[in-house]
């Protein structure tokens, strides 16, 4: 793709490549019988919803608005999970949702009959702390010390079980097939004498199912065999492992000053358009691009706000870079449109999609009214 003539910043998600991952994603429901929602905390780009619904069941909600967007843009199952559900939102989402999840028990009890009463075909169920996980690093790790996230087996209460069809856990994070098996272990070590009469297991996200090297052939076994073993469904819910390598943030050099080193300031924002950079934090491959030192001409790229730390990392390029040159920010269509924000008043980047056939549709711009509606 040449990007020439694109107008920074922005995203571009390339239709080709996300159905290249939906395929995947499918071949793990065909063999194994699990059914596959999208998370959208990891990914919503619902111009490309039409494409998803295709391969994918529905979606899981962390709340109220993507429970009304999945029901609306998606029109498939929708499930819906918060830490705590709001008196104001609980009817709003009740009606629209297929599947509520509560994460303890006292919210399951507070809210259960009326839910039942909205809506009285939704099913319920209780997110699970297995108080084992392999996250690697601690923002990211549902099953810490400490956690607010779901419920361990010292607070389960097993009155619940009069009232839910499945049980739901998370606690990957990235992660490859190995980590799920120590997981479901632990998982089963503690809960498996309550599995008796649900209808599913809710196996969570974090499956980095699409990455390459992940082995698909023993998720499908551990998920057939647990189907078989406990006679129920097994859901999985990817948001990273559907955007995975399916686009770029697409930015511009605005200028380059030189302070004990070379720094190319762009049009864009790790604080504000590529969160998980700092939070993470991880290193965001650029295209072209080498570690420090390792070609010819080292940069520091920075973003366009007053934040010291807004800072995408020491790069090397063959060429020194020039006020205009394009940088590209390899994967960057899971878990950053999702996260952004508009600090500083900074421009949210344009949304994108490369069509199959070809064409590149601008699907969103922004502007000044995305900013100030924000505030008051």
């Amino acid at each position: 793709m040449k990007f020439d003539n694109v107008k920074t910043p922005c995203y571009i998600c390339e239709e080709k490549l996300l159905e290249n991952n939906l395929k995947l994603l499918d071949y793990v429901q065909t063999q194994s019988g699990a059914k596959i929602i999208l998370a959208l905390k990891g990914f919503a780009m619902w111009g490309t919803f039409d494409l998803l619904k295709r391969y994918l069941r529905g979606c899981t909600a962390s709340g109220l608005h993507e429970a009304i967007l999945a029901k609306e843009e998606f029109a498939k199952e929708v499930h819906t999970y918060s830490p705590a559900f709001k008196e104001e939102d609980i009817q709003s989402i009740a009606k629209i949702s297929d599947h509520i999840v509560f994460n303890s028990p006292n919210q399951l009890f507070l809210y259960k009959d009326r839910v039942k009463a909205i809506n009285p075909k939704i099913s319920i169920s209780l997110r699970i702390n297995p108080e084992y996980s392999e996250s690697p690093v601690d923002i990211y790790n549902p099953c810490g010390m400490y956690s607010r996230l779901g419920t361990t087996l010292k607070n389960f209460d097993a009155e619940v079980l009069n009232y839910v069809d499945g049980l739901n856990f998370h606690a990957l994070c990235e992660q490859n097939v190995e980590a799920l098996e120590k997981v479901l272990e632990a998982f089963e070590e503690k809960f498996a004498k309550y599995f008796k009469n649900l209808k599913y297991i809710n196996f969570g996200g974090g499956h980095h199912i699409t990455k390459k090297g992940y082995d698909v052939e023993k998720l499908i076994k551990i998920i057939k065999d647990f189907r078989e073993k406990y006679s129920v469904d097994v859901y999985l819910e990817p948001g990273e492992a559907v955007g995975w390598e399916t686009g770029v943030l697409v930015s511009s050099v605005l200028d380059i000053v030189h302070n004990g080193m070379d720094i190319a300031i762009l049009d864009t924002s790790a604080e504000a358009h590529m969160p998980d950079t700092l939070a993470m934090p991880y290193r965001a491959d650029v295209r072209g691009s080498a570690m420090a030192g390792e070609k010819k001409y080292t940069y520091r790229l920075g973003g366009n706000t007053c934040l010291a730390g807004d800072i995408m990392g020491d790069y090397s390029f063959d060429e020194p870079l020039q006020i205009g040159d394009k940088i590209i920010f390899e994967d960057q269509i899971h878990y950053t449109f999702v996260k952004n924000t508009t600090f500083n008043g900074i421009k949210l980047p344009s949304l994108l999609i490369k069509r199959k056939n070809g064409t590149l549709e601008i699907v969103k711009e922004f502007g000044y009214e995305d900013y100030k509606n924000r505030l008051s």
